[in-house]
């Protein structure tokens, strides 16, 4: 008898071809708008390639020294950081929120959803205020203490690694938690039934079935995750850890050597395709299929009860969401009230909040536009073609938005004039950042879609387009709805990009709050925070509510 384990990964592989595997080939529909997008996804790189190229035998010195090598180790150190401590707080808070009888689950869904809306210098400046030596911390420390002549006169610094991992970790397990939950909405429960029917418990059921069935959607939120914590820059500056990002922002901003800014953010580039590549090889390690094994809507098995679990449970998701919401939202609080007390006029940024929600909702639809066809081509039509493209994709996530701006910039001065400055070269760096977020959304959902319905469809004469629109988008909504709120989100707390590329008057919440923090107006910085944090939540209770409607 063959094991239950098995049953997911026993589906034979392909030879491998040139372009595309097997002898079906992408319609048209489907392979000239990502060739369309692969075109735009390089202008960043080839920015980059001119500037290095034109410094010579100087850029290979530069990209081979030893600081550069140092630089790298640290990187890589922190995305590893980052990315293990997304997935082992995600998968949990993920399990409890879907396939268990945990009280209050639509709220858990929103709040630990929330960091994302949270820019990472607010955070880290958050965490720094109230963990750091002389912090919060130490001040309530030192009030415990004092009665029995303890002096408490310093605490660990967290400035370093401790910072920036802890920082990035508690801001980016959402993006691990957003694909587990979809891929778990979407499985099939038939495997998992079969597994109990033959005398499996629920935790080798989970082990053998669940778990990798789960893959996919761990690896492309560890994916993000790792390729978040490469391109930020605000949690690693306040942190005062050195990474790739912030040396490549320091050589920009202070226009020190821009051909080191280039010959590293080309060495970013290799970073993070070496970082896809991995996470390539690691979800497709033995093959296997994802999609249900039969035909109908996805059926959630009922709830499991934690009983006696029930509030360690409460208790982990109570603490995961004060500390990595509630501890921000309570220093913004504090200096939104110490300003108002102190005469700070409370700014209520409408017309930038309004902007913010304007580009942002333009970023998700045309962001999840240009998704969908290299999550069609990766999963339907695999192949070199289909691989190098999606690969193609994370390089943006990867780069700082600096990077992705002034490749823009060198693109509109040159061959664009009219789009500079523009709403739509603004969209366009947006599309190039944040495509990642929702084509993992996408091919997470899209590989537990049964291949067999889109063939009926064919075989009936329908055509590709048809097909597309009516077989394949309606049964990946879920990973739709969750890569469209991805990029809103990112949108909305975005920052470089947005400084350098907005139109002129432009103004959005995030550079608002950037200005106020920078000339050190604290108490004017929360408030539009606080607005930021309320406005990125409506998506996501929209999402919730939805998935209760599901689940109902």
């Amino acid at each position: 008898m063959t094991p239950v384990s098995k049953l997911v990964t026993s589906i034979p592989r392909v030879p491998t071809g040139w372009l595309f595997e097997g002898t079906v080939r992408p319609p048209v529909v489907v392979w000239i708008p990502a060739v369309v997008i692969a075109v735009l996804l390089l202008t960043a790189p080839a920015y980059l390639a001119l500037r290095t190229l034109g410094a010579g035998s100087d850029a290979l010195d530069l990209i081979f020294s030893l600081r550069t090598l140092w630089v790298v180790w640290r990187t890589v150190a922190l995305m590893a950081a980052v990315m293990i401590g997304c997935i082992i707080i995600a998968a949990p808070l993920a399990w409890l929120t879907v396939r268990t009888d945990l009280p209050a689950r639509g709220f858990w869904r929103v709040v630990t959803m929330l960091p994302l809306a949270l820019p990472s210098y607010i955070v880290a400046f958050t965490i720094a205020v109230g963990l750091g030596p002389r912090g919060i911390l130490q001040g309530w420390l030192e009030a415990a203490f004092s009665p029995f002549s303890i002096a408490i006169d310093r605490i660990p610094s967290i400035y370093g690694f401790p910072g920036a991992a802890f920082t990035l970790i508690i801001i980016s397990f959402p993006y691990v938690l957003l694909p587990i939950r979809a891929a778990l909405w979407n499985m099939d429960t038939s495997l998992e039934e079969s597994a109990r029917a033959l005398g499996r418990t629920r935790w080798q059921t989970f082990r053998s079935v669940t778990l990798p069935m789960l893959r996919p959607a761990i690896l492309a939120g560890g994916l993000l995750a790792a390729l978040y914590a490469l391109s930020d820059f605000g949690a690693v500056a306040i942190m005062r850890y050195e990474t790739f990002t912030w040396s490549i922002f320091i050589q920009y901003g202070a226009a020190l050597n821009r051909t080191l800014a280039a010959a590293w953010s080309l060495g970013l580039i290799v970073l993070a395709l070496a970082v896809v590549w991995g996470e390539y090889a690691a979800r497709n390690a033995g093959g296997g299929r994802y999609y249900r094994s039969r035909g109908g809507a996805a059926r959630l098995p009922e709830p499991i009860p934690l009983g006696a679990w029930r509030w360690p449970a409460q208790a982990y998701c109570a603490v995961v969401a004060l500390v990595a919401l509630g501890l921000p939202v309570a220093v913004l609080i504090y200096w939104t009230v110490r300003g108002v007390a102190a005469g700070e006029p409370l700014l209520i940024l409408w017309k930038a909040a309004a902007n913010s929600v304007g580009v942002s909702a333009l970023a998700a639809g045309l962001t999840v536009i240009c998704a969908a066809p290299i999550a069609v081509l990766a999963v339907r039509y695999p192949g070199g073609f289909s691989r190098w493209l999606e690969r193609l994709g994370f390089i943006g996530f990867a780069l700082p938005g600096i990077v992705i701006a002034l490749g823009l910039v060198y693109f509109g001065a040159n061959y664009a004039p009219w789009l500079y400055q523009s709403l739509a070269m603004l969209a366009v760096a947006y599309v190039t950042l944040f495509l990642p977020a929702a084509v993992g959304a996408l091919r997470t959902s899209l590989v537990q879609v049964r291949p067999e319905f889109e063939d009926a469809a064919r075989s009936l004469g329908k055509p590709p387009l048809t097909v597309l629109l009516t077989i394949t988008l309606p049964l990946v909504r879920p990973g739709i709805l969750t890569g469209a709120a991805l990029v809103f989100l990112l949108t909305m707390k975005e920052l470089p990009a947005t400084l350098i590329l907005s139109p002129i008057g432009f103004t959005t919440l995030a550079s608002s709050i950037w200005a106020a923090a920078q000339e050190a107006f604290f108490a004017r910085a929360a408030a539009p925070a606080l607005l930021l944090i309320i406005v990125s939540s409506i998506p996501l209770a929209l999402i919730t509510m939805r998935e209760e409607r599901r689940q109902g």
